[in-house]
């Protein structure tokens, strides 16, 4: 099949391509904000435009005429989403319009969209995929109106989804070089300089982490799942203490970022009934394997923004305006 793959140079999206290319003709998009170029496969058809060119976004779809649009391309700053809330309007919701429209006007029948765990918010884990869709940050309320525009759309028109809510994914690929997200990559990134681990809070509050390479295969199957919301990853969860202390010795405590969900993991048996996920890997496993990868490409120089859209009140963390990590 013909598959269109939004963010094909990011962490997760590199990963998809690398196992669809042997089967499928792969074309991928990503404008780089998250993605690098070290990444790509030879296999894939790449473009590096911005999916809000809608334009170039047409072009694309009347060229290709995908069957199948995995669609993982996100400004993923769940916490960040607060001080850069057009951001995460324009390069999530608005951004999936503007692929989604000419993909299905050009024949395309079936869509996984990776959404996040940010929509469930401050209902009690573990969540589950029923449950009310509850974000209390911008960036999950995106995600939320993607899922539920998907959703509506697909009774209309006439397409396929997958909904796939990943959760705390990590290892290979993963940039290490932002310093918004993506804990374990901020933590590993600190420790090649023998820095210190900046913990917000108190420490406690508890994810459940995932190996990328127990997620690929179950990514891969979700394009065969019709009309599902699925969430996917690990069902241990660990406090961000307890991750910390598996990379170093050294941390400190800085106050709590705002609207953070203290406890947030998801269950897991529908991806382990419907796409054959199994949490193989443990953590303290994933994070050795992910510390011998980041060694060989050593530190990297993390990317601040030139500036927050809004901070009224300063509340942005202190890690962010001291750009201390």
């Amino acid at each position: 099949m013909k598959i269109l793959v939004t963010g094909h140079l990011g962490f997760l999206g590199s990963h998809i391509v690398d196992a669809l290319v042997s089967e499928h003709d792969v074309i991928g998009i990503d404008n780089l904000s998250g993605g690098s170029e070290e990444n790509s496969n030879p296999e894939c058809k790449d473009y590096i435009e911005n999916l809000n060119d809608k334009t170039t976004m047409e072009y694309i779809c009347r060229k290709h005429s995908p069957e199948v649009l995995y669609h993982l391309a996100a400004d993923a700053t769940e916490g960040r989403s607060q001080f850069t809330p057009t951001s995460a309007v324009e390069n999530n919701l608005n951004a999936y319009m503007n692929i989604l429209i000419p993909f299905l006007k050009n024949g395309g029948k079936k869509i996984v969209l990776f959404s996040s765990m940010s929509v469930y918010g401050e209902n009690t884990p573990p969540f589950l995929e029923y449950y009310d869709r509850k974000p209390v940050d911008v960036y999950g309320q995106a995600k939320r109106m993607m899922e539920e525009t998907t959703e509506i759309l697909s009774k209309i028109h006439g397409f396929e989804y997958c909904i796939i809510r990943p959760h705390n994914v990590y290892g290979e690929r993963q940039r290490l070089d932002d310093p918004y997200r993506n804990v374990v990559g901020i933590f590993i990134n600190r420790m090649l300089q023998d820095k210190s681990l900046y913990i917000y809070g108190d420490g406690k509050q508890k994810r459940a982490f995932s190996y990328i390479g127990d997620m690929v295969d179950p990514m891969i199957k979700a394009m065969d799942i019709k009309n599902e919301i699925i969430n996917l990853g690990a069902g241990q969860e660990f406090t961000i203490n307890e991750l910390a202390a598996f990379i170093s010795d050294k941390c400190e405590h800085v106050e709590d970022r705002p609207t953070e969900v203290k406890e947030a993991y998801s269950s897991t048996e529908k991806s382990q009934r419907l796409l054959g996920f199994k949490d193989t890997t443990s953590l303290e496993e994933g994070i050795k394997k992910t510390i011998e990868w980041a060694k060989k490409i050593g530190y990297r120089e993390p990317k601040y923004l030139e500036e927050l859209e809004i901070d009224l009140l300063d509340k942005a963390p202190i890690t962010w305006k001291e750009k201390l990590i």
